[in-house]
C-alpha cells in the first residue's frame, strides 16, 4: 500500500488538493503550511486548501537524478501559478521542455514514486490540461 511522501502536504481522493497556509491579515496563500507568513509577519496563518489547477510559470527537464533520486530520468519540474493562490515549485508530468508553454492549463494529479527500498509513496505532480473531465 502506498502512502503519502509526508503527511500534511495534499489530500488524497479524485479531486486532490495541495494543503496551504492564508494570512486573513495580508491575504497571502503559501505551499506548504508555515507557522508564521512571510510577506506580513503575522503569526499562525489559517490551514486551508489551494486550488487544484494554475497555469505554467517556469518549467525545464530534469536530465541527470539528483543525489538519492531512484526515479526515472528524464522528468519535467516546474512552477505552476495557482488559480487565486501562489506558485508552487513541482515536479510536471510532462517530460518534454518543447511540449509544454508559458500560461498552459495545469492541474494537480496524484502520483508514485520511488521510495527508500522498495517501498513506493505517493506524491503530487502538475499535469497539462484543466483536468476537467
Amino acid at each position: 500500500m502506498s502512502k503519502p511522501i509526508r503527511e500534511g502536504l495534499f489530500t488524497s481522493g479524485g479531486d486532490p488538493r495541495l494543503l496551504g497556509s492564508h494570512c486573513g491579515h495580508c491575504g497571502g496563500r503559501h505551499f506548504p503550511r508555515i507557522d508564521t507568513c512571510p510577506n506580513c509577519g503575522t503569526p499562525s496563518p489559517q490551514d486551508c486548501e489551494l486550488p487544484p489547477r494554475g497555469r505554467l510559470w517556469a518549467w525545464t527537464t530534469v536530465t541527470a537524478a539528483p543525489p538519492g533520486y531512484e526515479g526515472p530520468v528524464p522528468y519535467g519540474f516546474g512552477v505552476v501559478e495557482l488559480d487565486d493562490g501562489p506558485r508552487v515549485i513541482t515536479r510536471l508530468t510532462e517530460a518534454d521542455a518543447a511540449a509544454l508553454s508559458a500560461g498552459q492549463p495545469m492541474h494537480l494529479v496524484l502520483t508514485a514514486v520511488s521510495g527508500p527500498g522498495d517501498d513506493e509513496v505517493v506524491s503530487w505532480a502538475f499535469a497539462p490540461g484543466d483536468g476537467a473531465s
